[in-house]
C-alpha cells in the first residue's frame, strides 16, 4: 500500500504592524471667512480702556447736536399699534413692517378691532413679514390678553409687557421708552454692535450691554439714547464696512480697526 504524504499548509503572511498614528488624517474644521471673523470680532466684548464719563458726555452731546429729537422708524398711531409693530419687527426690517402695517392699522388700531379682524385676515395683511403665521397668532393672543387683563390698555411696567405673547425684554423697553417716556435701553443688533465695537459698553449678551449702557450714559441723554445708538449702528457703524470717515465719535471710539 502506497504511503500518503501531506504537503505542509502554506504559512500566512504576517499582518503589518500597526503604526502609532493613523494613516488617514482627520479632517480640519471649516475655516471662518474673513468677513465672518471680522463680524465676530466686531461684537466681541472689548478689554480696551473704558470710556471716561467726560468722553461719554461728549459723545452723546454730539449725537444730540446732530439730531436733537430722534424718532423710531417703526410707524404707529398709539401705544397698542407700537406694541404690535415691535412684535412684528422681530427678525424683520422696520421698512418691511411699515409696508405691511400701514394698511393694517387703518382697520385695526385697538385690541378689540384686532380681535374682530381675526387671525386669518391678519395673516393676509402681514404675510410679507417673516414668521408671519406665528406673529399673527401672537398679536391676536396679546390683544385678547390686553382686553381680559389690562382693560384694553398697554400696561406700563416691563414685567406686564413681557407677559404678553410675542413680547420680550427688548419689546418692553421700546414701548416703555417710546410710548411712555421711560429711560429704558432697548438693545437690538445695532446697539449691541455699537456698544461692543466702540468699547462704550462691552458685553457678551444684550442684557449685559443694556445694563452697561444704563450705567455709563448720563440721565440727561437716556430718553433718546437708544435711538441715537440704533441710528448710528444702522447708518454709520455698519456691520461689515463701518463708515468711520463720517462717524461723529471716531476720535473717541476704541475699535482697533477703525479706518481714521
Amino acid at each position: 500500500m502506497a504511503k500518503i504524504t501531506r504537503k505542509p499548509a502554506p504559512r500566512k503572511a504576517p499582518a503589518p504592524k500597526k503604526t502609532a498614528r493613523a494613516a488617514v488624517a482627520k479632517p480640519k474644521p471649516a475655516q471662518k471667512t474673513a468677513s465672518a471673523k471680522k463680524s465676530l470680532k466686531a461684537t466681541k466684548p472689548s478689554s480696551l480702556k473704558p470710556w471716561t464719563p467726560a468722553e461719554v458726555h461728549d459723545a452723546f452731546s454730539r449725537f444730540r447736536k446732530a439730531n436733537p429729537e430722534p424718532k423710531g422708524e417703526l410707524e404707529h398711531l398709539n401705544p397698542f399699534t407700537l406694541l404690535v409693530a415691535v412684535v412684528l419687527s422681530a427678525q424683520a426690517t422696520d421698512a418691511g413692517v411699515n409696508k405691511a402695517t400701514r394698511a393694517l392699522f387703518e382697520v385695526a388700531d385697538t385690541p378689540q378691532k384686532m380681535l374682530d379682524l381675526g387671525e386669518e385676515r391678519l395673516r393676509d395683511y402681514i404675510k410679507t413679514i417673516g414668521l408671519y403665521r406665528t406673529k399673527a397668532k401672537n398679536v391676536i393672543a396679546l390683544s385678547a390678553k390686553l382686553l381680559s387683563e389690562f382693560g384694553g390698555e398697554v400696561p406700563r411696567t416691563r414685567a406686564e409687557i413681557e407677559s404678553l405673547p410675542g413680547a420680550g425684554r427688548k419689546t418692553a423697553n421700546v414701548v416703555l421708552n417710546m410710548a411712555f417716556g421711560e429711560h429704558t435701553m432697548a438693545v437690538d443688533t445695532h446697539v449691541f454692535r455699537v456698544g461692543n465695537r466702540t468699547g462704550l459698553a462691552p458685553g457678551k449678551t444684550p442684557l449685559e450691554v443694556e445694563l452697561g449702557l444704563e450705567k455709563v450714559i448720563p440721565a440727561a441723554f437716556m430718553l433718546h439714547a437708544h435711538h441715537w445708538l440704533i441710528l448710528h449702528g444702522r447708518y454709520t457703524c455698519l456691520a461689515r464696512k463701518p463708515r468711520c470717515e463720517v462717524c461723529l465719535i471716531n476720535d473717541l471710539c476704541r475699535w482697533p480697526e477703525k479706518t481714521v
